[in-house]
């Protein structure tokens, strides 16, 4: 980030040359100031946002809610372990000279967070297929003790995910070049955070964008032949905050997946100021997708918009939540139930006419 000592393990002095050699951030403060103005902004527009979304999900009993709390909450990790513990305490405050069962330790918790966050959402897009494509499956198996079993799986793999990274080397501060080790490490990380979820969201927005368009499709055919005026069917608001977030991901997590790769195979950011600025950045670009979901649910959300807007004026939680879907249909059959059961009572009780009566007789 700035030009301070630059060694491979605390305590450990560079030899002249590797010092000459060594890449100068060009950026100097800057992303020292970024940093710390984006942890200001993020950490508490989370808070408000996961806030918001559990009075939703409270209320609303819908798995949706589940998913966006779950990315939230990893988006939170994040930010404190990536950008407070990474790159703010330990390079701008102690210049990386702190013990390096810490530094790797911490290494290994900034990569599950990283892996968290940007899985949590994989869930959350197959729920959405799921719903659009197979809406009968979807309502048997969609519900939040169902979401919250799938994503304590996501997390527990995220954070194994995250321990080989405890290997992983500092590309601002080794000089040199990248081993056996490092390949596998670079192309796994690569693999689990960008392209690996990048296949899968393309694959079932693809599908969900089709089958939309089908039934828009469906729809103009049915108003043509009855005479009416075709009128387009609309994307829905949760769709289309999953087609935002997802894209948002894809767009600002492209530049570092590229960086790194150049990284290994062209130009090294120890040696390179030109990598080393590209890399500064383009981390910079990615760790501002832990910050812009809560933008996009307010401009996507109306329910969204107006839970945030009760938390922010001190209004309370609606009394009675509602319930889940299957306790509606139990409610729904057994007030069905005793409505026939009464009418049938009330037929036993009643005298029968003397028409009736005299045609019974």
């Amino acid at each position: 980030m700035t030009d301070w000592h630059n060694g491979t393990a605390p305590g450990q002095q560079e030899d002249e040359s590797s010092a000459q050699e060594r890449s100068e951030c060009v950026l100097a403060y800057i992303p020292v100031i970024y940093y710390s103005t984006l942890l200001c902004v993020g950490v508490p527009v989370n808070i408000l946002t996961l806030v918001a979304l559990y009075r939703l999900a409270v209320h609303t009993q819908k798995a949706l809610y589940v998913y966006l709390l779950a990315l939230t909450g990893s988006d939170i990790l994040s930010q404190l372990f990536i950008i407070f513990v990474g790159f703010l305490l330990e390079t701008a405050v102690f210049h990386r000279d702190v013990p390096v069962l810490l530094l790797r330790s911490v290494s290994m918790m900034e990569f599950s967070a990283n892996h968290a966050s940007i899985w949590a959402t994989v869930p959350l897009t197959v729920d959405r297929y799921v719903a659009l494509c197979h809406p009968l499956l979807h309502r048997q198996i969609s519900y939040p003790a169902r979401a919250r079993r799938i994503i304590a799986v996501v997390l527990t793999l995220a954070l194994a995910s995250g321990v080989p990274f405890f290997w992983w080397s500092d590309m601002w501060r080794v000089s040199r070049a990248p081993n056996s080790l490092d390949t596998a490490l670079i192309w796994t990380h690569v693999t689990i955070i960008y392209f690996l979820p990048c296949c899968i969201f393309l694959l079932l927005n693809s599908l969900i964008i089709l089958r939309l368009r089908k039934r828009q499709r469906q729809q103009m055919c049915q108003d043509e032949s009855g005479q009416q005026l075709a009128v387009p069917s609309k994307l829905g608001k949760t769709t289309a905050m999953l087609l935002a977030v997802t894209s948002v991901f894809a767009v600002l997590w492209a530049p570092r997946t590229g960086v790194v790769l150049y990284h290994l195979y062209v130009s090294s950011v120890h040696s390179d100021w030109r990598v080393h600025l590209a890399y500064d950045l383009a981390n910079m670009l990615a760790m501002l997708n832990t910050a812009v979901n809560f933008f996009l649910y307010c401009f996507v959300s109306k329910p969204f918009r107006g839970a945030v807007r009760d938390v922010l004026l001190f209004r309370g939680a609606p009394l009675h939540p509602r319930r889940p879907l299957h306790h509606q249909r139990n409610a729904a059959n057994a007030s069905t139930s005793s409505i026939s059961s009464s009418k049938r009572s009330q037929r036993e009780v009643t005298p029968l006419s003397p028409k009736r009566a005299d045609i019974k007789i």
